[in-house]
């Protein structure tokens, strides 16, 4: 149930690193030191071995003195020198520690660890010297009982630093992992009291440029794109509502007006088709609204083809022509060489539909609405759009693409509409690769660019 918590999954980790870390530390110090102990006795065995060596080979009268100056000198030297069967020379401490005893069952050994009775261990060596008239065995003991002593120390040592380092490092661990993922115990709190309502508030970012800084402003983003998402999806609501409002308040007004009043066939003519009017109008923004609504959920079904843009652009003017001249305008159309674009025709005539209907609506009788196809010098396809309407402010040209917004609020809804072609026509745009972007000055007319990969 514990380890459920990242704090304790840490500190369990951590706990285990440190303790197999701790384990072969102090495996090595132990073998470290034992076999440095080992080396050290292997080396003043046969230091004392080569000097009595070298002292036998010397004449018998310089050989006796100088073994009796040895044993006086080096007083922990332990040693044995057999002339034959006949002993030669001994230190005091080898008949005392037992030592006779070893000589008598192990005449031939060379290197040998051995315990005398009283317990006491011991590291022998035994090397055999000839000189011209006499052959001589040489053994030397040396007494490991502090060598032993220091092992065990250090073994009880071990055995009592290791759980306190392990004790130690767990603590320490918790300590640490709960230090550390503080930042997201109050990332957590914070994120919990963040609400629909509350959407403006943000993490606390103490240090940008580590991993949780880095994590609290990723989430910070995403709060940020959820925040302006329910704005959008207030104002859209809300504009929804509105557009929606409207059409059905006139209708049920000409219906109730109509009904309270003695009308001939002529005046009831007109209320109907006064109300088809605005069942028309309520029509096609519920369809607008249907289409951002499938685009938002994917739910719209394409079919890429080689298109001729050129050609698409022809068709889809002969279509508002009749509406360009019942003002008096002139549309023309700049389409050099084919430009094939690999686009949903269907969804792509929708956006040309909505912005030379817009086009046609801004522009002033008599005016000129230019329709230019060309190659770009990166060697895209780009598609122009250009009228002498009033131009677009440029504080309002970052937001015309939105849903519902209208530049000019006042403005009639005959001549505004609802505020979802140009949305319209900037999904149409994304879902077939391209860009949409206007370039205008108010005054002086728009021009809409479609920028498509070809």
């Amino acid at each position: 149930m514990i380890l459920r918590t990242a704090r304790a999954r840490l500190t369990l980790w951590y706990t285990v690193a440190l303790s197999i870390i701790i384990l072969f530390f102090s495996g090595g110090i132990y073998f470290f030191v034992s076999i440095s102990l080992q080396e050290q006795a292997d080396r003043q065995l046969r230091e004392r071995t080569d000097t009595i060596e070298k002292i036998l080979k010397l004449g018998p009268d310089e050989m006796r003195e100088e073994i009796r100056e040895l044993m006086e000198f080096d007083s922990t030297a332990i040693f044995l020198v057999m002339d034959g069967n006949t002993q030669l020379a001994a230190t005091n401490s080898w008949k005392e520690g037992g030592l006779d005893r070893f000589f008598a069952g192990n005449k031939t050994t060379p290197l040998h660890l051995w315990t005398s009775p009283n317990g006491r261990p011991y590291r022998l060596q035994t090397k055999l010297v000839s000189v011209p008239t006499h052959s001589y065995r040489i053994t030397v003991a040396i007494d490991e009982e502090q060598a032993h002593q220091l092992m065990n120390l250090v073994v009880t040592l071990i055995l009592i630093g290791i759980p306190a380092a392990i004790t130690v490092a767990f603590a320490g661990g918790y300590f640490i992992a709960g230090h550390v993922l503080a930042p997201v115990n109050l990332m957590a709190a914070k994120a919990g009291e963040i609400t629909a309502e509350g959407l403006a508030d943000r993490l606390p970012v103490k240090n940008p440029d580590d991993e949780f800084g880095r994590l609290a402003t990723v989430f910070n983003q995403t709060f940020a794109r959820l925040e302006d998402s329910f704005e959008r999806m207030r104002r859209f609501t809300s504009d929804a509502s509105h557009e929606l409002r409207t059409p059905l308040t006139v209708i049920r007004s000409v219906g109730e007006v109509g009904l309270q009043e003695d009308n001939d066939v002529h005046a009831c003519r007109e209320v109907i088709a006064s109300m088809l009017e605005e069942t028309d109008r309520l029509t096609r923004l519920v369809d607008s609204l249907l289409t951002l609504s499938r685009a938002d959920a994917g739910l719209t079904l394409f079919e890429r083809k080689w298109t001729d843009l050129g050609a698409l652009a022809a068709d889809v003017i002969d279509c508002l022509q009749v509406l360009a001249e019942e003002k008096g305008q002139v549309l023309t159309l700049d389409a050099k060489e084919p430009i094939l674009a690999n686009i949903d025709p269907s969804t792509f005539r929708q956006a040309l539909i909505n912005l030379l209907d817009n086009a046609v609506k801004y522009t002033p009788p008599n005016g000129r609405i230019g329709v230019a196809v060309r190659r770009s010098v990166e060697g895209m396809a780009v598609l122009e759009i250009t009228d002498e309407g009033p131009g677009i402010s440029r504080e309002n040209q970052s937001r015309i693409f939105e849903r519902f917004y209208r530049i000019d609020k006042g403005r009639s809804r005959d001549s505004g509409g609802a505020g979802l072609g140009l949305a319209i026509t900037r999904w149409a745009v994304e879902v077939n690769g391209g860009r949409i972007e206007v370039e205008s000055e108010e005054g002086r007319g728009s021009t809409f660019r479609i920028v498509l990969p070809v």
